[in-house]
């Protein structure tokens, strides 16, 4: 009976390090930048491994634009943007879990 607390033990040291390297992925991620673009690059937008906007840059040219226009513009570079950041997320997080699909971690 003593060898199955020793296997349970064993599990939770394994479980305490997975705990303890997601946190120091996610740590990581937020700093992290990807950068999504939108009209061929006239609208960036900086966005961190957790999904946060950090900022958006639009080209000198697109202010004179028309607002429908530029507002397109800007929901495709956050997008792509959370899209690369959401890839970044489950890359870094999927190399701690050994692709496992943990609650909270994705």
């Amino acid at each position: 009976m003593s060898g199955s607390f020793g296997d349970m033990g064993n599990l939770l040291k394994q479980a305490q390090e997975m705990q303890r390297q997601l946190d120091l992925a996610r740590e990581a991620l937020k700093s992290e930048i990807v950068v999504g673009t939108g009209g061929g690059g006239v609208v960036r937008v900086e966005v961190n491994g957790e999904g946060e906007v950090l900022a958006i840059n639009l080209d000198d040219n697109v202010a004179s634009g028309e607002k429908s226009m530029l507002e397109d513009l800007i929901l495709a570079a956050l997008r792509d943007g959370i899209g690369q950041a959401q890839r970044l997320r489950k890359e870094r997080l999927g190399k701690v879990t050994g692709g496992l699909n943990l609650p909270g971690t994705f």
